[in-house]
Order: structure tokens, then C-alpha cells, then sequence
């Protein structure tokens, strides 16, 4: 059972309001001076950020005193058209038309349309299920070009009493001809100096293959380049994120065939020296490939160590000529989900022997 509560825009002022409140949940809502609306759910174990008229992205997060968020020049979300302009969001969604870095031969933004895109409606849901109570941000914006696409986005983000949160998309092909979908849920937690990363494929050339070609955005140094190659004939050398430094311009791997568990999930784990971590699950029959961005830069540091993807971050172009780009047929729906944030101690310990076990069983 639930309740939907409808988010009109008028209903955000400069001054934080309760918009909802239950045993477990404190829901505010707020227009920022630089007229971003924001709606902050407080819970027993921390507190989460989410902008429901820019793209539902996920501001901010903080679980148990620890900030999930990425480093970044962004204290506060700023009036955007395309995410480089406000590029300090804890997660968002890349699609859904074009993804990636666009190449050479690309026009489209970094990362898509959808990242920022001005929703035409957002709601809360408040409810209990099966995993016990929730509060849901929701809502859709609809895509139309006069003789092109024809799509609504409906995206969800539900916070629950844990330290876990689900992010979701659904896209409906209202066309009658089919569309191009590219799809990345890009979660950028924050850089952990000596963190160590679990992840349910085999750290080989193979299976753990590190990006050789250079963006434009990157400056490429020689220790750089030497730190490509390296990685490329020694791919454990990303499991530990050692020596800070070397992380500056920014490293990419692709990791192949990840391994699913009976229900048909993978799961990544970036693990704090403390014992604690970062954990991202999802499933990879909806999700084709997984990327990594690691950055420890001056202005910037991330460590996305696990961005579920249905296609490699290449730009339009080069994933058309690899395959990676979807056909959602006329009046298809497709759907994504995921689930990520913080883990104690004890989850820590449990999910990483849970990916270890994936990665043996696959081995043996």
C-alpha cells in the first residue's frame, strides 16, 4: 500500500518545508537561490538529496557520517542544460538516446539528453512492501522531436531505513518507428585513497580490459600513458586504489561478464581501509556491459567503480559500429534497476565474500 503525492513546482520555496513525515522518514522540499527544487529524505541512518525537476539525478547521500558523494568545484547544484555544468551529483541518469563521450563524428552532449532534462512532472510515493517502508521520488518527461524520437522517460529513486538506495528507468518508445537506446546509471561515489575494489570477474587482460583511447578532455602525460599500458598487461593493478596520484587524468576499464548470483544479480564493492565500503548491485541481463572511472584529480575525484551500462562509453558512434546501441521497437517499454550506497562493517565483510564466491565458482 502507498500514497502518491504530486510535486508541482510551485509548491517549492526558498525555505525547506516538510512535505511528508512517518516513523522512519522526514521528506523536505526547497527552491535553491539558484532556482534549483530540491527534496532531502531524512532517515534513521542518514540523509539523501534528489532534484525532482533536473533529471530525478541523486544530489548528495550521507549514511552512517559517511558522504557517498563525489569531490567536485559544485557545492550546490547549478541551472544546467548539460551535466559538465553541474557535475557533483552522487548520480544520475546517462542516456537515453545518446551515451557517452562523444566522438569525432558526434553531435550529442556528454552523456545524453536525459541527464539534465526539465521533467514535466514529479511525485513522492510513500508506502511499505515486501522490503518494508519506502519513500519513492518518481515522475516522467517526454521526449519529442517533430519527425523524430518519441519517448517517455520514467525514472524513480526509493530510499528506504537501510543505507541502500534503488535507482530505476523505464522508457516507452511512443514513436511508431523504432529508436536508438543507450542507457548508464552513473554513480559517482567519492575517490577512497587505499580503497579496494571486489568485483565478480577475474582481474585478467581479458576480463578487466582498461580504456587505450584518449578522450579530448584529457591531457594525456607520459606517466599516464605508461600507466595504461601497465594496466592493460597487469589489470590488478587497478584493484587498490593506491598511490592517489596515479589516478590524474582519469583511468577507464570495461569489465566483462561479470558474474550473476542465483537471483540473477552481479555486485561490485569498494572496500574503505575502516572496513566499511561502497557496494552497487544490479542485473546484467538488463544491463550488457560495466564500466569504471576513476579520477583523483585537483578540481575532481571519483571513484565509479561500477557503472552498469547497456552499452561502453564511447559516444554514439563508436558503440554503433561495435552493436552496442539498442532498437526499442514502437510502443516497447524497457526497463533498468539498480541498487547502491553504503555497507558496514559486517555487509562489507558479507558482500565481499558473496563476490569472491561468484568469481570462484565461475573459475572452477
Amino acid at each position: 500500500m502507498s500514497v502518491i503525492i504530486p510535486l508541482p513546482r510551485e509548491r517549492f520555496g526558498p525555505a525547506p518545508s516538510v512535505l511528508a513525515k512517518t516513523d522512519g522518514f522526514t521528506v523536505t522540499g526547497w527552491r535553491t537561490a539558484l532556482g534549483i527544487e530540491m527534496i532531502g529524505v531524512d532517515t534513521p541512518r542518514g540523509r539523501v538529496e534528489m532534484l525532482p525537476y533536473m533529471g530525478q539525478m541523486l544530489w548528495d547521500a550521507v549514511f552512517d557520517g559517511v558522504r557517498l558523494t563525489m569531490d567536485s568545484a559544485f557545492p550546490e547544484p547549478r541551472p544546467a542544460q548539460v551535466i559538465v555544468e553541474t557535475y557533483g551529483c552522487l548520480a544520475y541518469h546517462s542516456g537515453l538516446l545518446r551515451n557517452g563521450c562523444p566522438g569525432p563524428q558526434d553531435d550529442h552532449p556528454l552523456h545524453g539528453e536525459m541527464a539534465c532534462a526539465t521533467m514535466d512532472a514529479a511525485h513522492l510515493e510513500i508506502g511499505e512492501d515486501g522490503q518494508g517502508a519506502f519513500v519513492r521520488l518518481g515522475g516522467h518527461v517526454d521526449y519529442i522531436r517533430g519527425f523524430g524520437p518519441h519517448y517517455r522517460a520514467m525514472p524513480s529513486i526509493t530510499v528506504r531505513e537501510n543505507t541502500l538506495i534503488e535507482m530505476a528507468m523505464t522508457v516507452e518508445n511512443r514513436s511508431a518507428l523504432p529508436m536508438d537506446l543507450m542507457y548508464m546509471c552513473h554513480v559517482n561515489f567519492a575517490f577512497v585513497e587505499d580503497g579496494r575494489i571486489h568485483q565478480a570477474a577475474p582481474f585478467t587482460p581479458e576480463r578487466t580490459r582498461v580504456r587505450r583511447d584518449v578522450p579530448a578532455h584529457v591531457q594525456p602525460t607520459q606517466a599516464y600513458t605508461d600507466f595504461i599500458e601497465r594496466l592493460a598487461e597487469a589489470p590488478e593493478d587497478s584493484a587498490t586504489l593506491d598511490a592517489p596520484e596515479k589516478w590524474n587524468p582519469e583511468q577507464v576499464l570495461y569489465i566483462e561478464r561479470p558474474a550473476a548470483d542465483a537471483s540473477g544479480e552481479s555486485h561490485a564493492l569498494l572496500e574503505r581501509p575502516a572496513g566499511d565500503g561502497f557496494a552497487m548491485s544490479w542485473r546484467p541481463d538488463q544491463f550488457d556491459h560495466l564500466a569504471r572511472w576513476i579520477l583523483n584529480g585537483e578540481d575532481a575525484s571519483v571513484a565509479a567503480f561500477a557503472l552498469p551500462s547497456t552499452c561502453e562509453p564511447e559516444g554514439y558512434t563508436a558503440e554503433k559500429a561495435k552493436g552496442h546501441v539498442r532498437s526499442l521497437a514502437a510502443g516497447e517499454t524497457a526497463h533498468f534497476a539498480t541498487r547502491f550506497g553504503y555497507t558496514d562493517k559486517a555487509e562489507t565483510t558479507a558482500l565481499a565474500k558473496t563476490i569472491s564466491d561468484l568469481t570462484e565458482k565461475e573459475n572452477a
